[in-house]
């Protein structure tokens, strides 16, 4: 079996899960299976797919990948539902899922769905990891050390920083150099390039820079 075909279920009930798998056994597929979001996002896989139902009272299919993405990894994410509203779609395709199936699962629409899923998934996911990784590192900065390093991208020196934040010079080395141990960066490039690789996944579940782990 490749590695890459493993499907992650998660659905409330557990008929719809024996089922579900059932399907994907079908088709070739190894099938791991979780009651919630949260039972997913906490046994973080690294390999295979999501097949994940859009739960409107969870929060629906935005919350399960900003869920990934807040602890450090991302997968592919096709969405179900037994009632496909189109509401419910465009929310879940803006959330970050590549595609959403109606339940009862159909065979030849689910197998294609997992092959497009697994080919985007490979072309992604090398810079969805990136972000999800420089987003979880960025998350422990500080407000003040977030500006600090939005000024260094901007090509800011320190005494630019300074003037610009209305703090010293000394206090701008000091949340500099917090900073750049926060994010295990030995050089200025290193922390430019952590921030740009956060923008690169883009906005569906993307971990809020805003969200610090301290106020200034």
């Amino acid at each position: 079996m490749a590695l890459d075909k493993i499907v992650h279920i998660v659905a409330l009930s557990s008929i719809e899960r024996a089922e579900q798998a059932r399907a994907c056994y079908a088709l070739g597929y190894h099938a791991e299976i979780y009651g919630n979001y949260e039972e997913l996002i906490a046994a973080r896989p690294y390999r295979g797919l999501v097949l994940g139902e859009d739960i409107a009272e969870r929060g629906g299919i935005g919350t399960l990948v900003a869920g990934m993405n807040a602890h450090g990894f991302w997968l592919p994410v096709i969405a179900t539902a037994a009632e496909v509203d189109p509401g419910r779609v465009v929310e879940a395709v803006r959330g970050g899922a590549l595609d959403y199936l109606p339940l009862p699962l159909e065979c030849e629409r689910l197998q294609a769905a997992l092959e497009t899923a697994i080919a985007e998934g490979q072309a992604m996911g090398s810079a969805h990891r990136r972000a999800v990784h420089a987003r979880a590192k960025l998350a422990t900065l500080t407000v003040r050390e977030n500006e600090v390093l939005d000024l260094l991208v901007a090509g800011s020196s320190n005494k630019t920083i300074a003037r610009a934040l209305e703090i010293s010079p000394r206090t701008v080395e000091i949340h500099r150099a917090n900073m750049m141990t926060k994010l295990d960066a030995h050089h200025a490039a290193d922390a430019v390039r952590l921030r740009l690789e956060a923008a690169m996944g883009g906005g569906a579940g993307a971990l809020p820079l805003a969200a610090r782990a301290e106020s200034r």
